[in-house]
């Protein structure tokens, strides 16, 4: 596979033993015959996405619909309908506050969270006869995105641009009659379906990120063949222990019922995999913390928060498994002069040396204090090794709440949150 994981610091003193994961492994084995059923019956439509391409064409077609003279290109959508997306572009380095795109390409930008300062400043500063929107929500009636959608469109007219609307736009939504494609039809917006059985926090390999993958310059097929490379042994009906996703699975199980984790520590080390940790704490919050169950992810960032949060990880509670995401990372990056006699170890090195040997430290430092720590290497981030990483913790989260007994694919806690918020804009009105 295009990534290795390495659980070793996970074993020893204060941590585990072979025999209590080897067990869970073994509990695993429902699940993973289920995939095999759900992939063979197309229940589980997620499980089909990595084989497909007869997809792909629409997704480039709608790619160049919103790239033609384009300035900047904005995603409105929230949740898993932008986090896939925003960890592709930064994997590809267009995700970012500083930098300017190469001369005639467009820059990205991904209004997730509903803030009106956000709003204003995206309407007020940009040219707006240049800019492009891919609108996404998988329901088609997303409060936050059907907002900024409308705002958009109020904000185009009002600057004589209503003509125009369906050049500036692309929708993925859902089929059937839903708000975001009355829209779409209203104004004769393009659009792609959002497969009806594949959930939001599940969509990345689905037109939600394809789209974007196209328009960022990524080789969608590529993202899905490494997708594919993760599923293979599954559906191969390896053994539990060859798998890296259940094996995983097992490991957050065991330091959760053993250890008392209850919080799960994601730390990619660059920037180039910030917003995949932030990724996969939505997908793993909203699929496992349902009745009363559940470990909390937390994302964290290396090596910057070597200054901020690992002092908690070391001295703090014990009650946290630590997954620590290294990449190839020596001898990249500008090259270190120094004359001071005090810098000297940093003289001739690059800032990718020293990023290097600080994530090595990280991980050493952790198993030195008993620290469950697992690591997963990635000698190069490219779209194949993304997919691959998506599909392995999409497994691994779906494994993990077959073993602690939760439906991965449902979230009931959050429609209470959304009713309110209807009837306090309601009381508003009147």
């Amino acid at each position: 596979m295009s990534y290795t994981q390495n659980i070793d610091g996970c074993f020893g003193a204060e941590r585990l033993a072979r025999a209590d994961i080897d067990a869970v492994l073994a509990n695993t084995e429902p699940a993973l015959t289920r995939l095999r059923a759900q992939h063979g019956d197309h229940a589980l439509p997620l499980l089909r996405l990595p084989e497909a391409r007869d997809d792909l064409a629409a997704c480039e077609k709608l790619s160049a619909h919103l790239l033609k003279d384009t300035s900047n290109l904005i995603v409105l959508g929230t949740g898993g309908s932008s986090l896939g997306a925003q960890a592709l572009a930064q994997s590809v380095d267009k995700y970012r506050p500083i930098g300017l795109p190469r001369e005639g390409a467009p820059r990205f930008h991904f209004l997730d969270n509903l803030d009106p300062f956000a709003m204003d400043a995206a309407l007020g500063q940009l040219d707006l006869r240049t800019t492009r929107f891919l609108v996404i929500s998988k329901s088609g009636n997303t409060a936050e995105t059907m907002s900024q959608t409308l705002s958009v469109i109020a904000a185009l007219e009002a600057a004589g641009g209503g003509k125009y609307i369906k050049h500036h736009f692309g929708v993925i939504t859902e089929p059937g009659d839903r708000a975001l494609r009355r829209l779409a039809e209203q104004y004769d917006i393009p659009v792609l379906d959002h497969p009806p059985g594949v959930g939001g926090r599940y969509s990345v390999l689905s037109s939600v990120g394809m789209v974007p993958a196209y328009c960022l310059g990524l080789d969608a097929a590529a993202v899905r063949a490494g997708a594919a490379e993760v599923l293979a042994p599954v559906l191969a009906g390896a053994k539990p222990a060859d798998i890296p996703a259940a094996v995983g699975a097992a490991l957050t199980f065991a330091c959760e019922n053993k250890l008392g984790a209850r919080s799960q520590v994601v730390m990619p080390y660059g920037d180039r995999l910030e917003r995949f940790a932030m990724w996969h704490r939505q997908l793993w919050a909203e699929s496992l913390g349902k009745d009363g169950k559940g470990t909390t992810p937390i994302a964290a960032l290396g090596p910057v928060d070597q200054h901020s949060q690992l002092q908690l990880f070391l001295g703090g509670p014990r009650d946290k498994l630590y997954t620590v995401l290294t990449q190839g990372l020596a001898g990249r990056g500008p090259r270190i002069v120094s004359n001071d006699s005090e810098l000297a170890y940093l003289n001739g090195r690059t800032v990718g040396d020293l990023a290097d040997a600080e994530q090595r430290a990280t991980v050493d430092t952790l198993i030195a204090n008993m620290r469950p720590t697992r690591t997963l290497y990635v000698p190069a981030l490219d779209a194949r090794t993304l997919g691959g990483l998506f599909m392995h913790f999409m497994l691994e989260t779906i494994i993990a709440a077959h073993l602690s007994g939760v439906d991965p694919f449902d979230q009931p806690a959050v429609e209470q949150g959304k009713v309110l918020a209807k009837k306090y804009l309601q009381e508003m009105r009147r």
